[in-house]
């Protein structure tokens, strides 16, 4: 049973409903929304960490800062993200499946991450938290035989765009200055960007990933569109 009326079914009987069945989301269109709303949703999400990183942690401590930033992804993601389901109701949908599935993420991460520590514990918190949403997004859409490529797709893609981002952050922060325009550029100013930095990447690649996992989670539903809707372009074409 999906959740959220997110069945291959009901999604096919919506988006005919509600006349999209002609405009029915490529898979290119799918990265493409996914990669650059996420990293628009990430440079936010990241701007607690980047800016007021160091009074949050002191008023709220680690596990509450990341909460503050789980909280403004999921909160702007919905505006930027909801059409990567189709048909509609998407936005309220969205916000429930993706509010739960990161949420589930996150506590994964955190855990993975402060279980371990330093790079094997990213490792450990991506594969976790990648695990347990895809396993949810999976389920929510009735797609469970997609399961594992969901849950890879995310992983892979997600790694690669924190890991590259870090590698990133890493080299800034080893420059002993950086000027721009001819200007030496504060280092407070150079830590805060190289943040904002890894939130682009960050952004890009689990962006790429959240919008193929959506994608391959309704390969069903956009089976029975195409058995549906392509006897009646036939009929009108006579």
């Amino acid at each position: 049973m999906s959740w959220f009326q997110l069945d291959p079914k009901s999604i096919a009987e919506r988006t005919q409903y509600g006349g999209a069945a002609k405009k029915i989301p490529s898979l290119q269109a799918s990265l493409l929304r996914g990669t650059v709303g996420f990293t628009a949703v990430s440079v936010a999400g990241f701007a607690p960490w980047a800016v007021t990183g160091r009074w949050l942690r002191q008023c709220i401590g680690e596990a509450g800062l990341y909460a503050v930033c789980a909280f403004a992804f999921i909160v702007l993601s919905g505006l930027l993200l909801h059409q990567l389901i189709m048909g509609l109701g998407s936005l309220g949908r969205f916000y429930k499946v993706f509010g739960i599935s990161f949420a589930a993420y996150s506590v994964a991460w955190i855990v993975g991450w402060m279980s371990v520590g330093g790079h094997w514990g990213s490792i450990t918190g991506l594969l976790a938290g990648t695990a347990v949403m895809g396993w949810m997004l999976a389920r929510a859409f009735d797609a469970t035989r997609q399961t594992l490529i969901v849950i890879a797709v995310l992983f892979v893609l997600n790694s690669l765009g924190y890991f590259l981002g870090g590698v990133v952050v890493e080299t800034i922060m080893a420059l002993k200055q950086v000027s721009l325009f001819g200007s030496v550029v504060p280092k407070p100013v150079q830590m805060t960007s190289a943040k904002l930095l890894w939130g682009v990447f960050y952004g890009l690649g689990f962006g790429a990933g959240l919008g193929l996992a959506f994608h391959i989670c309704q390969t069903e539903a956009r089976a029975l569109l195409a058995s549906s809707v392509a006897p009646r372009i036939r009929g009108e074409g006579k």
